[in-house]
């Protein structure tokens, strides 16, 4: 049986015993063809309120079956046999009871659903009944002794009063969990039968169309040229009025409006013959005798303003335009004077003649006209490929790893991670710049025309590291903590070191870490060394 059939039917039942609904309780419970422990213990009550000792007895004995640590369930039955005068079966209930007590002073079982509290001393008032109908008083009284000590909450004075009847040897009456406590579902359980409507009604909010005033929705209609107009078909009449004649005020929340203003309404007429609306901004009352339809003429279709939606344009394209005669068009420059239009493939990749230019010196570039001009003399503008780019004026004797402070100071870097490439003449290799290592080389030995282009980027993380081998990852791995490696299924790992049998250091997109072996295979077995 669903979950959800069974929660019905259980809230239904709680429903009928919260009405006295004692026979629809029990034939919605009876209903539930695998029932638990509490729906159990409910056709109990429901049995006991109809005076059915034997039916609540048993319903009780199915109750402790499906959960034998359920204090109440014996604290219950115990009460029910003494009322059969089951003497020593109740007593045996009770010892049960007070052993699943569990040596607490009061269990609260509105976790459970059933608004109850068990206390310890209503055990033992049970069990003080049970030898009183055995006729051990005695042993009765050395039961009811200990429990006046307790001075917990919903005692009062029940232990004295029933101390009293013992000594005049009067039989105890048994304690009941009350008529119509029953274990209930939880409400927000409850609360999920019952269908949602999270989405809502569709409602027009706003239209692109100028001046619209439709509400409503249109079906698809084939498209033709021109512009589409939503048609209202006369189902909903328009909301904007004219005032016939000029208003004044008369009362709290009326309008003054002139003659022939245009009007919106914004609610409907009441008793008074007034309704609510919008002119210029401002919302008020006005007579609606003063109202009447807005009906603006329509000019012929040829002559007006479209204010639709307009269509998409015709599958067919236009005719081309005639192409101008050869005399009338303007002769070109010939290719040896034409300048080529900048662009972007031109400003980034000309290719140099085959033979390479002469080294930028200071002189050549002041004999040469239109070349471009150094910040001061006997310097050479550097621009700098990064993130971002970026310039600067550098003296032509400058050192490279000089150079290479400089534009690690602008870039925000250390200059040791940083990694300067060039390009040579007529090549599109990007080369390493030499390092600090080799003395006595200048900026001057990569200038042509004025100018030095490097190319800068962080040093590599696996600089320093040996890649044992390669993996493929089979699934997604999202990183739970600083220190693990994230990738996603497919990508290629670089293998560092084995952490140990289950964990892996590897390299993926830039990134070092480890992650659990099982996540990746190795497709190459090869070792790549650095």
């Amino acid at each position: 049986m669903p979950y959800t059939e069974l929660l019905r039917l259980w809230n239904e039942s709680v429903q009928a015993v919260d009405a006295n609904d004692w026979e629809g309780a029990l034939a919605k419970l009876q209903q539930i063809p695998e029932q638990t422990s509490r729906t159990h213990f409910n056709a109990a009550s429901a049995h006991l309120a109809l005076g059915q000792l034997d039916m609540a007895l048993r319903c009780l004995d199915l109750t402790i079956a499906k959960d034998e640590r359920l204090a109440v369930a014996f604290f219950q039955r115990a009460a029910v046999m003494l009322q059969m005068n089951r003497s020593e079966e109740a007593l045996s209930d009770c010892i049960w009871a007070q052993e699943h007590m569990r040596g607490n002073a009061v269990i609260d079982y509105r976790q459970l659903g059933l608004r109850y509290k068990l206390y310890y001393w209503q055990i033992l008032y049970n069990t003080a009944a049970a030898y009183c109908r055995m006729g051990q008083w005695e042993s009765a009284m050395d039961k009811l002794l200990p429990a006046t000590q307790d001075r917990g909450q919903g005692r009062g004075g029940n232990i004295e009063v029933a101390l009293k009847s013992v000594e005049r040897r009067e039989v105890l009456d048994p304690l009941l969990v009350p008529v119509g406590s029953v274990f209930r579902p939880r409400k927000q359980e409850i609360e999920q039968l019952h269908q949602r409507d999270f989405l809502g009604k569709a409602k027009v909010i706003s239209s692109m169309i100028p001046n619209d005033d439709f509400g409503g929705f249109e079906p698809l209609r084939q498209q033709k040229p021109g512009f589409y107009e939503p048609k209202t078909d006369g189902v909903q009449e328009s909301r904007y009025m004219r005032v016939r004649a000029p208003y004044m005020a008369r009362g709290p929340g009326q309008l003054t409006v002139p003659g022939g203003s245009m009007v919106f309404l914004f609610g409907e007429e009441d008793r008074d013959g007034m309704i609510n609306v919008i002119q210029d901004g401002q919302r008020g009352l006005l007579p609606v005798s003063l109202l009447e339809p807005a009906n603006v003429k329509k000019s012929k279709k040829e002559n007006r303003v479209p204010t639709g939606i307009p269509l998409p344009p015709e599958h067919k394209p236009p005719s081309r335009p005639e192409s101008l005669s050869r005399s009338l068009v303007p002769p070109r420059e010939s290719p040896s004077t034409e300048t080529p239009p900048p662009s972007y493939n031109n400003a980034t990749h000309t290719q140099p003649p085959a033979s390479g230019p002469p080294r930028y010196t200071a002189n050549a570039a002041s004999n040469k006209a239109g070349s471009p001009q150094p910040a001061e003399e006997g310097s050479v503008v550097v621009k700098v490929h990064y993130t971002y780019n970026l310039a600067l004026s550098i003296p032509l004797d400058t050192p490279y790893h000089v150079l290479k402070e400089r534009i690690a100071e602008k870039v925000g870097q250390s200059a040791s991670q940083l990694r300067l490439r060039h390009k040579q003449s007529g090549s599109r290799v990007l080369l390493p710049l030499p390092g600090a290592e080799e003395s006595g080389r200048t900026v001057q030995e990569v200038a042509e025309a004025g100018r030095v282009t490097l190319w800068c980027r962080r040093e590599d993380p696996l600089a320093n590291r040996t890649i044992l081998y390669q993996m493929v990852a089979l699934y997604d791995y999202a990183a739970e903590g600083p220190e693990d490696l994230e990738f996603s299924e497919g990508d290629t790992i670089d293998i560092l070191s084995e952490v140990n049998q289950e964990w892996l250091e590897g390299h993926c997109a830039g990134s070092i870490g480890i992650f659990p072996g099982s996540f990746a295979y190795k497709e190459n077995k090869s070792i790549i060394q650095d």
